[in-house]
């Protein structure tokens, strides 16, 4: 397992065992996370991605909230 210290280090496209990593939580949760409308997934075929950029936008969005 990798373990990211900065945004600089993520990869340009996260996997639900990234985004788990990233926001702190199980990665039964950030499938959760990845399948809800609202949350910047894209999906390629059956493979759920979250673009680096997209991902911090949202938690800054969150953060606004």
């Amino acid at each position: 397992m990798v373990t990211y210290t900065n945004y600089d280090q993520l990869p340009l496209a996260l996997g639900a065992e990234d985004v788990a990593q990233v926001l702190g939580i199980s990665r039964a949760n950030a499938y959760n996370l990845m399948r809800s409308k609202d949350f910047p997934t894209l999906k390629i075929g059956k493979r759920m991605t979250v673009p680096k950029h997209k991902l911090i936008e949202w938690i800054d969005a969150q953060m606004a909230q």
